[in-house]
């Protein structure tokens, strides 16, 4: 199995298999491959060196959110999923918490509430405010909100219900952002997922 390292002069980071199978890939695949240097002309991996780019003016400070007594991490399943369920960003005397699309999973990656559309919009809520709790932050927090409902014209009805009875009962005002979209999400069992936007400011 092909490996790729990402390092610099102060780090290496270890490597780690590729997942896609070089004997299969497409000739757009190669092509596109090519063009973002990962593979040679003979279709070998290159080995990814850190961006220059970055030797005078570093990325961001970026801190990975954990909440594991609500939820997993996407990237432990037997087939990782390349996402953090949180990323914390630090900009000077704020901070900003992107959470990522956010659904009725448990602490061991399993769907909870298997066709009840309500109670895994209210689990969603709840492991949504623990990530938010695990950066000492809260839903007044929350500036934008997007909701991903897998049938927007069976559901949306109640997902307002309970979106508006939970917002009032923390006496959210002003209300977040927000968009609603119906989308076909990665699980069957899935039938909402919610990405939240959180900003506030530094201790």
């Amino acid at each position: 199995m092909e490996t790729m390292t990402i390092k610099d002069k102060k780090k290496v980071v270890e490597k780690e298999p590729l997942l896609i199978d070089l004997n299969k890939l497409t000739d757009g695949e190669k092509l596109e491959m090519k063009k973002l240097g990962i593979l040679s002309e003979k279709n070998d991996i290159i080995e990814s060196v850190y961006p220059e780019v970055h030797a005078e003016r570093p990325p961001i400070e970026k801190h990975v959110t954990h909440a594991p007594h609500t939820i997993n991490e996407a990237y432990n399943y037997d087939k990782p999923s390349s996402f953090s369920r949180a990323l914390r960003l630090d900009l000077g005397e704020y901070k900003a918490l992107l959470i990522s699309g956010t659904a009725s999973v448990n602490e061991e990656g399993k769907p909870e509430h298997i066709g009840d559309f309500k109670a895994q919009l209210w689990r969603t809520y709840v492991n949504i405010t623990n990530l938010l709790e695990a950066e000492g932050m809260s839903w007044h927090d929350v500036v934008r909100t997007t909701n991903y409902l897998r049938d927007i014209e069976r559901d949306y009805e109640e997902f307002n219900k309970i979106r508006t009875s939970f917002y009032r009962w923390l006496k959210l005002d002003p209300l977040p952002a927000s968009t609603g979209i119906q989308a076909r999400l990665c699980w069957e069992t899935l039938l909402v997922e919610v990405e939240v936007w959180a900003l506030c400011k530094s201790k």
